[in-house]
This record gives C-alpha cells, sequence and structure tokens, in this order.
C-alpha cells in the first residue's frame, strides 16, 4: 500500500476522530455546531445560534482534552517504534528505560506531599524531571567500554523501574490514605482536566522528534536491519543509538508528565502499522503516529463515557485492549515460524 495513501486514510481517520470524540459526552453537540465554534474562535468568526454552555464544552473542556490524547497518542506510539528498532526487541516499549517508574516518584512526591512550587505545573515538572533521571541511570549503567549495550540497556532498564517502584510504594505506604486514590489515578493515566496550556510543550515537542526521525529513517532501517548491516551502510551505531535514546527520553518524559504512565500503545500501535505497511520507517513512523492518535483519543472516549459520570484510568482500557492483541499477535507468529515461537 502506498505511503500516500496509508497516511491520507489515516490523516480523514484522525480528523473524524477528533471530531466525533468532541461530540460524544453528557451533552452531545453535533460535529457541525463543533467546527462552526472552533472556527469562530481561531478566525475571529462572531458567534452563531449556540449557546454559551455548548462554546464552553466545545472549546474548553472536549476539544484540549481531545488534542492532548492524540498527541500523547501519536508521541507514544513514535517512541515505541523507535525503540523497537533501538534495541531490536519486538517488546520495546516507551516506558522500556524505567521513565515511568521515574515519572511516577515524582508526581507522588508532589501528590502525597503538597509540592506546589510552581503550581500548577509542579506535577508535571517533577514527573518529567523523575523520567529523565531514572534514563540517565539506566543510560550509565548499560554502557560497558564506551558502548551502549542493548542487552545491558534492557536489563539496566528492568532493574531501575523495580528499585523505583519500590521508592513510589514506601512513599504511599508512608503517605496519606487519603490521597492514594489520586496517585494510582495519576499512575494509571488520566487525560482529564487538559487544558490549552498543557498542549504546547507535547505539541512542540511530538513534531522535533518525528521530524529527527522521519530525517533519518534509512539510518533506523538499517539499525533493525543489524549492527553489521547498519555499519556496512556507513551508520555509526553508537552515536546514532545514543541520539536515539535520548530523543526518546526526553518525548517519553514530556508524554507521561501530562498523561500519566498510559500503556500498551507504544507496544501494540507500531506492530499494527508493521502488519499494514511494512518495516520501512518512512512510513512506519508518520503512520504510527496518526493511529497512535486514533486509538489514544477513542480510549479516552470509552474512558470517560462508559460508566458516566465516573472515569476509568486510561490503562485499564488500553490493558484490555493490547493483552488479547498480543495473545494473538503471538499465535500468528507461532504458526507462521512453524511452532518455533
Amino acid at each position: 500500500m502506498g505511503l500516500g495513501v496509508v497516511l491520507g486514510a489515516l490523516g480523514l481517520g484522525a480528523l473524524v476522530s477528533v471530531t466525533l470524540a468532541i461530540t460524544i459526552g453528557p451533552v452531545y453537540i453535533s460535529p457541525v455546531t463543533v467546527w462552526h465554534i472552533i472556527v469562530s474562535h481561531v478566525f475571529g468568526v462572531s458567534p452563531g445560534d449556540w449557546t454559551a454552555g455548548q462554546d464552553h464544552i466545545v472549546w474548553l473542556l472536549r476539544l484540549p482534552r481531545v488534542l492532548l490524547a492524540g498527541i500523547v497518542g501519536a508521541g507514544l506510539a513514535v517512541v515505541g517504534a523507535t525503540m523497537q528498532a533501538t534495541v531490536r526487541n519486538p517488546l520495546a516499549d516507551p516506558y522500556l528505560l524505567g521513565t515511568s517508574s521515574g515519572a511516577s516518584v515524582g508526581a507522588v512526591l508532589v501528590i502525597m506531599l503538597g509540592i506546589n512550587f510552581l503550581a500548577p505545573y509542579s506535577l508535571s515538572i517533577l514527573a518529567f524531571a523523575g523520567a529523565v533521571g531514572s534514563f540517565a541511570i539506566v543510560f550509565a549503567m548499560a554502557q560497558t567500554g564506551g558502548r551502549v549495550s542493548p542487552t545491558r540497556l534492557i536489563l539496566a532498564g528492568v532493574a531501575t523501574a523495580y528499585v523505583l517502584s519500590a521508592i513510589t510504594s514506601l512513599i504511599l505506604f508512608m503517605g496519606d490514605e487519603r490521597a492514594v486514590r489520586g496517585v494510582l489515578f495519576w499512575m494509571l493515566g488520566t487525560l482529564s482536566g487538559a487544558e490549552w496550556s498543557y498542549l504546547g510543550l507535547p505539541a512542540a515537542a511530538l513534531l522535533v522528534g518525528i521530524t529527527f526521525l522521519v530525517l533519518n529513517y534509512r539510518a533506523m532501517n538499517a539499525l533493525l536491519a543489524g549492527e553489521e548491516t547498519a555499519i556496512t551502510l556507513g551508520v555509526n551505531t553508537q552515536a546514532f543509538r545514543r541520539q536515539l535514546l535520548l530523543l526518546t527520553a526526553l518525548l517519553t518524559g514530556v508524554m507521561v508528565a501530562v498523561s500519566g504512565a498510559i500503556g500498551f500503545v507504544g507496544l501494540m500501535v507500531p506492530h499494527i502499522v508493521r502488519l499494514v505497511s511494512g518495516a520501512d520507517h518512512r512510513l512506519v513512523l508518520p503512520a504510527s503516529a496518526l493511529a497512535g492518535a486514533i486509538f489514544l483519543i477513542w480510549v479516552d472516549v470509552v474512558a470517560r463515557t462508559i460508566v458516566q459520570p465516573q472515569e476509568i484510568p486510561v490503562s485499564i482500557i488500553t490493558a484490555l485492549v493490547g493483552g488479547p492483541f498480543f495473545l494473538w499477535l503471538l499465535r500468528l507468529r507461532r504458526q507462521a515460524y512453524g511452532g518455533q515461537i
């Protein structure tokens, strides 16, 4: 399937998903009204025949949340595709480097201890700092002889994640029980409380990250083919792998800081894209971004509507979808390889 066809179909799907996701909620608002309200704010057109309540719901509540879901979904999917190529492991995901566990430590400190030095961004700042700090630890432990070993990287990430998770549990155990529910809700991923001011940094990080990765898609293809092949093709594998690890860590840290740890998106979406489009990262990267955005937008719709007026943490929905998918994928690969997997 051609590059333009796939991206065009996914782009249209993303636009339709954004529109329909905004219409769905306790108060239904038609797609026509939704776009009239958006156009009136973007271009300064005089208000039409919609109510002030509808304007508030669309512009201040639903649209920022839907856009944040799309940005986070796209970011996690792109990071997942990049990590799978970097370490050549189909089970790699954005949290391989322990970033989610580091972010959780930062977020728990804010929620449980009431740290509020830069309201309302204290949680996001400390969560990002925790994610970057965990990456620094993992990266340092993964080096041997001045080289980054993919195997050591995975093992260091798992070990660091366990240690940081234990620290998070200790803080929860010693802290105020009344704040535990809020901590658990954040740790399982949430897009509630999204505001326009939250969108700028993750959107900019996503744009910069995708641009860099797409411009280097040939090197990523070579890296996925193996170390020797990549070196033969003129890729400085160690330097390029360091760049990819730093980029993915920063991008993951930004996404986790604004949404909590949302699992399975970065693990599942790249595999689905590769089943349809193949392994060429010129198509895999932008297609994963669009597919991840569509997926998380609809997951968030389910999370906020299935048990109204309460919300379900987003990671519960992604796990319920992602778990069966990977069981199916495992069965598919087992059949393809004659029972050897």
